[in-house]
């Protein structure tokens, strides 16, 4: 063949598969024959068969298998370049590039150059490692090496961080290697206990009990700056060890402890970013030697939540004195992306109370009740109502709150003071779905996928009896709502439409069982109303606060001794609900409202 024909590239499988024949079948063979016997044989995976046309077939083999094995290809291919070959010499120079394709669409493309001389046999390559990577020298490995990006954070919706990358250190025990494992579940768990209450020395020896044999023990997962703290007490225990990854968290880890692991959870696929690789040459110690090819890894952009940091730490501050399980739901009425989704240290043993809780809603419900009444034509905001200090509906007897009576006052007052009497009554002069619709006018009783969180907003069912209804109408009997669900109620009056919520950008959410636009008129009429709860009703300590408008609510519960405490409102573009569980009446929901709008600036 005359000096720099170029090689076939299509792999030609009748020529790998005759390493089994005779020697001497190739006597009369030229270069470009054992090169593409060779490279036909590596692209296709026959690495006996690429052996068997070099000149030392058991090395050659060995080292294919090792760099095979260590980069796992799903395909080779090889684009022929020239065989150099004077005429009459016994030996060539063939000169080649290869593309490894790699799992997860990874490529690796290089040029490379191999010697092929005249054998007895035939022409052979003249096996060295560098026939597979010019760079790969004798004794010598090679390995591929991820190298994993920077998580992006996660921002909140004005660019300050929500959740941020740190290093975690992952406890494990193996209990094998631990001795005295009694001894060291206990040490352990007096250690860790600070960190994470659940952990003790049987919780972990429980945990133990359930292994497979052989397996370790995650005890628990701590912050650097706590792993540092206790590392003295941990590090030498026997069956011990210890490993480390950067994870998404919040800067305080009490920090939107109900919201944040749900974000970082949705978004954990979005922040991870491509990973770079890099192939290298190991020596005979397993040291890397040279880098062969490096890809950077690409961080992903940042997440951006619809959570405010301003807004969740006010809300958690504004609970945080509150001594029995409190919740607090903000939304942005006009977009319906969630601000602060809050909850004190006594509600977390509960579970997301602010988003799942069903409570009843008390004189909250008058909200609906309004919207009801208002909606029927029956009564306007300044039309002339009763408020006596009780009243009977058939075998049930309606009280205000210390029984306290108005006499005829327009409705917006009876709304204001919160006249139990007054509600309960024109819920029983309209029809039994009234209240239900107009619940589900305001978003209570429609259901919302949310991506990454599960909510429930309420239940108000129709009711049949006249003393159901009147229970119902000032948000007792069988009606139960969620902070979740009276947030999204709030932020209704305010747009004038019912917003459905969303958590992270650009992450839709669905929602069914909307009910129908309230008219604008009545909304007019509910907007003053609840402006007047906060001038001149039961939530007067609002007033110094620009353009408050909300309602109250108590609500009874167990024996009717207990009463939860509500205020549900808004302010500009900022609606929300605040329960105080057990506290006996709204003043504290109230008091911790303040908090929270203060804290706003």
């Amino acid at each position: 063949m005359p000096a720099g024909r170029r090689l076939a590239v299509v792999v030609l499988a009748g020529v790998v598969g005759l390493s089994a024949a005779g020697c001497g079948l190739f006597a009369d063979s030229g270069p470009e024959d054992a090169i593409t016997g060779f490279l036909d044989g590596l692209s296709s995976g026959d690495v006996a068969a690429a052996a068997f046309f070099t000149d030392s077939p058991d090395a050659a083999r060995a080292s294919m298998e090792m760099v095979r094995k260590a980069l796992s290809p799903e395909s080779i291919k090889v684009a022929a370049d020239k065989v150099q070959h004077a005429s009459g010499a016994d030996n060539a120079t063939a000169t080649y590039q290869l593309t490894w394709n790699l799992p997860r669409g990874r490529a690796w493309t290089y040029k490379a150059d191999a010697q092929v001389h005249s054998t007895q046999d035939g022409w052979k390559v003249r096996w060295l490692p560098t026939a597979i990577h010019p760079q790969l020298a004798a004794q010598q490995s090679i390995a591929l090496k991820s190298e994993p990006p920077d998580l992006a954070p996660v921002l909140d919706r004005d660019g300050m961080p929500l959740l941020r990358p740190q290093t975690v250190v992952s406890v494990v025990l193996d209990p094998a290697k631990a001795g005295d494992l009694v001894a060291v579940s206990d040490k352990l768990g007096a250690a860790l206990n600070r960190f994470e209450a659940s952990v003790t020395g049987q919780s972990i020896r429980d945990g133990v009990k359930a292994l497979k044999p052989g397996a370790g023990y995650p005890v628990v997962s701590l912050r650097s700056s706590s792993y540092q703290e206790v590392k003295p007490e941990i590090y030498d225990l026997p069956g011990v060890r210890f490993s480390q990854q950067d994870r998404l968290l919040p800067d305080d880890k009490n920090f939107g402890k109900q919201v944040l692991p749900a974000v970082r959870s949705l978004v954990e696929d979005q922040v991870e970013g491509s990973a770079g690789w890099r192939v290298v040459t190991l020596d005979t110690a397993g040291g890397e030697s040279v880098d062969l090819h490096t890809e950077q890894p690409k961080p992903a952009p940042a997440v951006v939540s619809t959570l405010s940091v301003k807004a969740q730490g006010s809300a958690e501050r504004a609970l945080a004195p509150v001594p029995t399980a409190s919740a607090l739901v903000a939304i942005q009425p006009s977009t319906g992306e969630l601000l602060a989704v809050a909850q004190n240290a006594p509600a977390d043993p509960q579970g997301a109370i602010a988003l799942t809780g069903r409570f009843p809603p008390g004189s909250t419900m008058k909200i609906a009740t309004a919207v009801a009444a208002l909606s029927a034509g029956s009564v306007r905001a300044d039309s002339p109502v009763d408020c006596p200090g009780t009243a009977t509906f058939e075998n049930r007897t309606v009280p205000n709150e210390g029984k306290f009576a108005l006499g005829v006052v327009p409705l917006s007052k009876a709304f204001a003071k919160s006249c139990n009497t007054t509600f309960a009554k024109l819920s029983t002069d309209l029809p039994p779905a009234a209240l239900t619709d107009a619940a589900r006018d305001l978003g209570v009783g429609a259901d919302f996928v949310i991506p990454g969180l599960t909510t429930i907003t309420g239940s108000v069912p129709p009711a049949n009896t006249v003393a159901q209804k009147a229970e119902n109408g000032f948000g007792q009997g069988t009606v139960v709502t969620s902070p979740f669900g009276l947030a999204v109620a709030a932020a209704t009056v305010q747009a004038g439409k019912t917003p459905v919520p969303t958590l992270v950008r650009g992450m839709a959410s669905t929602s069914s069982g909307l009910g129908k636009p309230i008219r604008p008129e009545v909304l007019d009429a509910l907007r003053g109303m609840m402006r007047e709860v906060v001038t001149d009703g039961t939530a007067t300590l609002l007033k110094p606060l620009p353009e408050v408008r909300g309602k109250t609510g108590t609500a009874q519960f167990g024996d009717g001794t207990h009463s939860h405490g509500w205020f549900v409102g808004y302010t500009g573009d900022l609606a929300f609900a605040l329960l105080t569980t057990d506290a006996g009446t709204s003043k504290p929901a109230v008091e911790a409202a303040q908090r929270f709008l203060a804290g706003l600036g």
